[in-house]
């Protein structure tokens, strides 16, 4: 077995690190051609991720241009900790306010500890309704999924 194969990630691991981690890093193509990296804030989302974004966003004007971007979520202080997974992903936008809504709501209540099923609470609901209109949902379905996990090695290079 190769060690690319032995630091794979499995489906039900892939599932687990999109739960466990918090931070994106989502690249685009700028208007220049070049890549756009921003951080963003996302939650576990089908087989993929999703977030949202100001409508007049840089990424947001990219991925209207081109709904394609890779996505990168890692973590690992050293080698042998090493883990992330690479995302090259076609990208839905959603301007549906109703549905931004109900993804703003979804990326706060994560953040703030809830679980899915809490109840939210009237001035979070309030507020993501004002955010809501500016805003536009990005929904990340992967194409192809690259993982790795430096742990499965048990320490030996």
């Amino acid at each position: 077995m190769s060690r690319r194969d032995q630091i794979r990630m499995t489906e039900d691991e892939v599932r687990a690190y999109f739960a466990e981690q918090k931070v994106i890093n989502v690249a685009s193509v700028g208007p220049n051609g070049r890549p756009h990296l921003a951080p963003l804030w996302y939650f576990p989302h089908e087989d993929g991720v999703a977030t949202w974004t100001y409508g007049t966003s840089q990424k947001a004007k990219n991925v209207r241009r081109l709904p394609e971007a890779t996505v990168l979520i890692e973590d690992g202080d050293s080698y042998e900790k090493l883990r992330g997974i690479s995302l090259e992903a076609d990208v839905e936008i959603i301007e549906d306010t109703a549905e931004v809504t109900r993804m703003g709501i979804t990326l706060m209540q994560r953040y703030a500890g809830a679980k899915p099923g809490d109840p939210v609470p009237s001035e979070l609901s309030a507020f993501i309704a004002g955010q809501a209109p500016k805003r536009v949902g990005l929904v990340f379905r992967p194409t192809k999924i690259v993982s790795w996990d430096h742990t499965k090695l048990g320490g030996t290079y």
